[in-house]
């Protein structure tokens, strides 16, 4: 890094530290207390005032600065090497500009420069500590549909936190501690490596490859898996067991079906570039500080790219079904958010949200049909057609609501789990069974789907019953709808990841399925987050 009027590249730790040195000549004369210093603290709550949670905690330190003081050398060093980092996790090292605080710090003159850079370095601290532990972007910006509320941490804690711990471990407390962000961390760092040493070869040529074809198409599959680390190096030219093992894995970790034949699907997968790798990564990173919350040590993990729902118990799955999602289609997708799974629902009845009732079934209602739902009042009493006038009525005005009782053609099949939010967004049972056995699970109007929902009951169950099969079935027996509440709420997360680990570390990717991350990465890039800082 050139400073100006350097002819010579200068350590910028080791300058911040001299500059340190240099601010304590500057401050040795004066006393400590802000009082004593009005030229700086005037200056300081002037420059702070705008920000009201930043100006109290000066005004409750007597303005005593936590950057520019001599003793301040190891703070403003820390500081300093995790902004110059930055990059490592995805963020745009140029919005913090180290160049120019260094210079800034060259160039103090005067207790008012002095205040002006302690406010500097505040504001740029909060927005990095703010950048990494909950995000770059308010993701409603991006896609209405992400309805997530971010953990934005309280600047006044922030600073607080500076004057009581180790600058290491303030700045080290920052970074999302779940698991994940290491191994996506990782993930990224190996990607960048590959790319910077030239990627992974020439790509394969389009073809179906099967057991027992060889040939110089065999051979590029086999080195593009080498090199991609599904398969050691070996010079067979064949569709061996080796190759297809290492297909099958791709295809796994793919989200492709694991069949062991490289057909078109899965030849388009192996020859997408590790650049368009990197992005869901550098997403996926920003994703996970969205969410760097508790997750609960048992929680509900629904990936939506995935099409699975999974109970996961301190880290590990211990239990995981397919699942379908919400339509691809305006006002269908299934939004994201985290709340807490409060109670089961079994033999439940289906009462019909607005939109669905005018996109679907608002012609059948009005001309008579559509006689498995019923027309129900404010109390919940049935009301008959014959004294409903339809033609008066819009879906919008329309006075009552429209249930689907409980039975075994109930939309929401025999049991659906809450956790009350305002999107009106559950995971239920369905009586149509066929939709799991399609390729892109995207079906519903925005509920989750189970293909396990009795065996999904049981696990939740089995923390407050020695019976939990015996509790569910002698329920769903009454034919009565019935309500079985959680002694312990489980916290439920609705993501969408299209890159993410399992715990071994292991790399999974998996189709933009509502096209989400390629607008995320867009609005990242515009930040210089995303493909404008490869370090390692």
């Amino acid at each position: 890094m050139l400073l100006p009027g350097r002819e010579k590249p200068l350590d910028v730790v080791r300058f911040w530290v001299l500059a340190g040195a240099a601010a304590l000549v500057l401050c040795s004369a004066i006393p400590v207390h802000g009082q004593q210093f009005p030229a700086f603290r005037q200056a300081l709550a002037e420059t702070v005032s705008e920000n009201e949670a930043v100006a109290a905690f000066y005004r409750a330190q007597d303005f005593a600065p936590l950057w520019t003081g001599g003793e301040h050398a190891a703070r403003r060093e820390a500081l300093l090497t995790a902004l110059s980092r930055a990059g490592q996790h995805g963020l745009p090292v140029a919005r913090y500009d180290v160049p120019g605080l260094i210079a800034a710090f060259e160039a103090v003159q005067s207790e008012r420069d002095r205040a002006l850079l302690e406010a500097r370095v505040t504001k740029v601290f909060l927005q990095y500590a703010r950048d990494i532990s909950s995000g770059l972007l308010n993701p409603r910006t991006v896609d209405r549909a992400i309805v997530r509320a971010l953990p934005r941490p309280d600047p006044a804690a922030l600073l607080q936190a500076v004057t009581e711990a180790p600058m290491t471990t303030v700045l080290r407390n920052l970074i999302p501690a779940a698991p994940e962000y290491a191994r996506l961390l990782r993930a990224r760092h190996d990607l960048t490596r590959m790319i910077a040493q030239g990627g992974w070869g020439p790509t394969v040529p389009e073809a179906r490859f099967t057991p027992g074809t060889s040939g110089a198409e065999v051979v590029a599959l086999r080195n593009r898996l080498v090199a991609m680390g599904y398969l050691e190096r070996s010079a067979a030219a064949s569709y061996d067991a080796a190759l297809q093992m290492a297909v099958m894995d791709f295809q796994t970790r793919h989200g492709l079906e694991a069949d062991g034949v490289a057909g078109a699907a899965t030849i388009r997968a192996i020859n997408v570039a590790p650049e368009e790798r990197l992005k869901s990564v550098i997403v996926a990173l920003e994703r996970e500080r969205w969410l760097n919350i508790p997750r609960g040590e048992r929680h509900i993990w629904v990936n939506l790219t995935d099409f699975t729902s999974q109970i996961v118990d301190q880290d590990q799955v211990t239990f995981e079904t397919v699942s379908v999602i919400g339509a691809q289609t305006d006002g269908r997708q299934t939004p994201e958010f985290s709340d807490r799974m409060t109670y089961l629902e079994i033999n439940p009845d289906w009462t019909l949200p607005r939109s669905i009732i005018a996109r679907s079934y608002w012609g059948a209602l009005s001309a008579g049909g559509a006689r498995h739902l019923q027309i129900v009042d404010a109390r919940g009493r049935v009301v008959p057609r014959d004294q409903i006038n339809f033609a008066r009525y819009t879906p919008a005005n329309f006075p009552f609501n429209v249930r689907q009782p409980p039975g075994p053609n109930n939309a929401l099949g025999e049991v659906k789990f809450m956790f009350p939010n305002p999107y009106a967004i559950y995971l239920h049972d369905t009586p149509e069974r066929h939709l799991f056995r399609t390729t892109v699970r995207a079906h519903s109007s925005g509920c989750i789907r189970l293909n396990d929902p009795r065996e999904f009951a049981y696990e939740l169950l089995s923390r407050q019953t020695d019976d939990p099969r015996g509790l569910y079935h002698s329920t769903l027996n009454t034919r009565q709808q019935t309500r079985i509440f959680l002694e312990e709420p489980v916290p439920v997360h609705l993501v969408y990841r299209t890159a993410f680990t399992d715990v071994r570390g292991a790399l999974n990717f998996r189709a933009d399925v509502y096209g989400r991350d390629a607008r995320i990465y867009e609005a990242l890039r515009a930040l210089g987050a995303a493909g404008s800082d490869m370090q390692i």
